[in-house]
Parts: C-alpha cells; sequence; structure tokens
C-alpha cells in the first residue's frame, strides 16, 4: 500500500510538533485492532498505547481503528505510515 502524503504537502498542512490523526480499515480477525495500536506505539517508541477509537461496520467483519497522536516531524508520520501498511487484513490507510 503506497501513496502516502509527500514531507512538503505534510509539512504545508500540518503544525510540527503536534497532533496527527491516523485511520486504518480492515478485517476485525486476527487482532487487528491490537495489532494497529501496537504499531503505532512501536514506531512512535512510547510506553502505552495512545488514544485511539473503534468503530466496527453493521455485520462486524471490517473495523474502522483512529488514533490521535503527537508527532515531531512528518518523516515521523511517513514511518507510521509504513510500518501501518504492513499490517494483514489492513483494507485502507489515512
Amino acid at each position: 500500500m503506497g501513496g502516502f502524503p509527500s514531507i512538503e504537502l505534510l509539512e504545508a498542512h500540518h503544525a510540527f510538533p503536534g497532533p496527527y490523526m491516523f485511520k486504518a480499515i480492515g478485517r476485525t480477525d486476527n487482532g487487528f485492532v491490537a495489532r494497529t495500536v501496537a504499531a503505532v506505539r512501536d514506531e512512535l517508541a512510547e510506553p502505552v498505547d495512545p488514544p485511539y477509537s473503534v468503530r466496527e461496520t453493521g455485520n462486524g467483519r471490517y473495523v474502522a481503528v483512529t488514533l490521535e497522536v503527537r508527532v515531531e516531524t512528518a518523516l515521523q508520520v511517513l514511518a507510521v505510515y509504513k510500518r501501518m501498511a504492513d499490517l494483514a487484513g489492513l483494507m485502507l490507510l489515512f
């Protein structure tokens, strides 16, 4: 999965350091939510899980995980996107 925003675009539209929202949509099986949260936590080297919310589809097959974390740089945003892009069961990342 590619198509991440460029560093220039991120820096033009976001103040760094500061909050940044990531959203991942994937299949509910195989612990997708936990793996998503862990990927962000690990990439940012945080000691605890970042704040997140979860929304499941009506049929329960897919789940949206929204995380709003503090990032220091646009490069850090891209590193999180790259880590999340490797998640098994990921359908959409933005």
